[in-house]
């Protein structure tokens, strides 16, 4: 897969995701009480079961994925949103894991099984923004400028 390849990946996939965590029926009740310290509660919910989400973190989903799909129009372009997602979901994954930040100031839940998914969508960001694919497509961009 190429880093054009994985920024339209990404941008379907959090384009579903954020319109999922708006329907009732994919986002189920969580425990009484789970929540400390959650400002913006409104569509709280576990996402398939698993993954804490709400109104704000569904509106993140859909901005990742409408930039990554206008990111993925060239190589270099993708490469560079790779690399500021590698950035942005290693963050997050950090945040989740200290328990005065697991809710982002009150507006997110990041805690839970969402550290998880975060720490690997920057570990997969970070393959496509600085490992060797993003090296492979960096050298066949610059043959096809050259042909």
């Amino acid at each position: 897969m190429t880093s054009r390849r994985f920024a339209q990946f990404i941008g379907v996939l959090f384009l579903a995701v954020g319109l999922l965590g708006f329907i009732p029926g994919a986002v189920s009740t969580p425990h009484p009480n789970a929540v400390p310290g959650l400002f913006a509660d409104e569509g709280y919910g576990l996402l398939f079961g698993l993954f804490p989400v709400n109104w704000v973190h569904n509106l993140v989903h859909l901005g990742v994925g409408i930039a990554s799909l206008s990111f993925a129009r060239s190589v270099s372009k993708a490469r560079s949103f790779a690399r500021g997602l590698t950035w942005f979901y290693g963050l997050l994954a950090v945040m989740g894991t200290i328990p005065p930040l697991s809710m982002a100031f009150g507006l997110l839940p990041l805690h839970g099984w969402d550290v998880w998914l975060h720490g690997g969508t920057a570990v997969l960001a970070a393959y496509y923004g600085y490992g060797k694919q993003a090296h492979a497509d960096e050298i066949a961009e610059s043959y096809r400028r050259a042909a």
